[in-house]
């Protein structure tokens, strides 16, 4: 199950990179991981202001999540051969202009008070975080020994999970506050203008940055002249079956998170939860994300000594246990039990990303592009809750995500397991 050694699949173009420069490159890459997190989880923030300032109903202001990371599905293929052939490095310079672009649409989107070209500077924003992701993950998992992968991609994406954890603050008081003292539904839009320009002007100050860093090429060697690891197979990525599987499980846990995600402020403010203004609710998504932030810097210590895979199963477990009592329960039970999801999910991603992509050799940069496509989960599993919502309620909607959580359970079980598809 192990992956192939980086020295026989991949070669480092131009001088010989010092051992340090990897943690130097591993360092640099956080930023990145902050970013895309504090970007991603002011949706949050976004669809209940939204769904206010347009009169929209759930499943309308869902859509928000269904631009965003729809995104991921029309554009990983292409930004896999993008970084195919500019290299990580300049992906991530590419991805984080096209990210401060979408932000920047969000001025004239507010001005024309239109639902429409916010979904489209979503769309934007988010074709820029996908061609981040396809970039600086596999890179992530590259930079150093295949054997720790999933805990050295943990332990940056805890830093993700940082920007998710900071991010509730960030949209509460500069546009949930804000937006509930605007005299008029103009006003109210408005009031994500300035937010989303200072988040320009960040991505474009990360973009020069990463253009002027000095760190490690690593690319796909294709002739590499030593032994080819058993698992590796000639034609493409889509043969693992192990890979397939992990599509389907980023698919469902990106949609029980963002679905889990897109209704905190909601459940939150049900009078039978906790009744809290949606300016107080925001806040306390903090705690789902940093719940997962801890969650990481744990995981990446204690999966130095247990295989990701059961990791994931407990984990998963665990999940469906506390949003089975989220729905069941009422008051301060379900509020503290739907936000200790968010610890549960901490391993998920980068641990389904890592386990997917073990062995696939010179496949890995197609790899990576068909597991940023199963992001696309993100889009059509918070759509789906928002039409449950809509017509059974809340609390009942949160039984979808269980079934993801399932899901997950049997891939740490055992479809996370290197084998190949029979032709």
């Amino acid at each position: 199950m192990s992956m192939q050694s980086n020295s026989g699949t991949f070669e480092q173009v131009g001088e010989m990179q010092p051992a340090n420069n990897y943690t130097f490159a591993l360092t640099s890459l956080t930023s990145l991981f902050f970013m895309w997190g504090f970007i991603t989880c002011l949706n949050d923030i976004l669809i209940p202001h939204l769904k206010g300032v347009f009169n929209l109903t759930y499943a309308q202001a869902m859509l928000v999540q269904f631009c965003f990371f729809g995104a991921y599905f029309i554009v990983s293929l292409p930004a896999g051969a993008i970084v195919k052939k500019l290299g990580y490095q300049k992906g991530i310079v590419l991805g984080l202009v096209i990210a401060a672009t979408g932000c920047l649409c969000f001025y004239p989107a507010a001005s024309m008070h239109s639902y429409p070209v916010f979904l489209m500077a979503l769309f934007i924003l988010a074709s820029g975080i996908t061609l981040l992701q396809v970039s600086a993950n596999p890179y992530v998992s590259l930079l150093g020994d295949a054997k720790t992968a999933s805990s050295r991609l943990t332990m940056t994406q805890a830093f993700n999970a940082l920007g998710t954890t900071v991010a509730p603050f960030f949209g509460a008081y500069l546009i949930l506050n804000e937006a509930a003292g605007a005299i008029s539904e103009q006003a109210s839009a408005e009031s994500v203008q300035m937010p989303y320009v200072l988040l320009a002007a960040m991505l474009l100050v990360l973009a020069a940055v990463f253009a002027w860093l000095k760190l490690p090429n690593l690319s796909v060697s294709d002739d590499s002249t030593e032994e080819k690891n058993v698992t590796e197979i000639e034609g493409s990525a889509w043969q693992y079956r192990h890979l397939v599987l992990g599509a389907v499980g980023i698919f469902v846990y990106v949609g029980a998170e963002v679905s889990i995600g897109s209704l905190l402020v909601s459940f939150l403010a049900e009078p039978s939860i906790a009744g809290l203004e949606e300016s107080k609710a925001a806040k306390y998504i903090a705690y789902y994300f940093g719940g997962a932030m801890v969650g990481r810097f744990i995981g990446a210590a204690v999966m130095q000594k247990i295989a990701g895979g059961k990791a994931l199963l407990f984990n998963a477990s665990v999940a469906i246990v506390l949003v089975l009592t989220a729905v069941f329960t009422s008051g301060t039970v379900a509020m503290v039990a739907i936000l200790l999801v968010g610890l549960c999910n901490s391993i998920m991603f980068p641990t389904i990303f890592s386990l997917a992509i073990n062995g696939l050799g010179k496949h890995t940069s197609q790899g990576s592009g068909i597991l940023c496509l199963a992001i696309v989960g993100g889009a059509i599993i918070p759509l789906m809750q928002g039409f449950l919502v809509d017509s059974v309620g809340i609390q009942p909607a949160l039984l979808l995500p269980i079934v993801c959580y399932v899901f997950i359970a049997y891939y740490g079980l055992s479809g996370s397991k290197v084998k190949s598809i029979a032709k």
